[in-house]
């Protein structure tokens, strides 16, 4: 898969991770490809550490549902780090 299909499959994902999780993840389009660029990275590696085939298909449902797990995983702890840091300075 091309950095092409990673970058749309990384926004998609991050846009379903934000969906998923509740709260406000801020950052808008820019903060959901990021969040699914990193969480795609995260959910192919937690991928290869369980031994599941190699994720580089587009269209491999596994390729999605760990990608939206990664997603998911990186916007909680962005959320909670954020989050922590706007409880300090109110």
């Amino acid at each position: 898969m091309g950095i092409i299909g990673w970058i749309i499959l990384g926004l998609i994902a991050g846009a379903i991770a934000r969906l998923i999780l509740p709260g406000n993840q801020g950052g808008g389009w820019l903060g959901a490809l990021i969040t699914g660029l990193i969480g795609a990275l995260l959910g192919g590696w937690i991928a290869g550490l369980l031994g599941i085939g190699a994720m580089d298909q587009f269209f491999d449902l596994w390729t999605w549902v760990f990608a939206i797990l990664g997603g998911v995983i990186v916007a909680f702890i962005w959320q909670a780090i954020t989050g922590r840091r706007d409880r300090t300075t109110a």
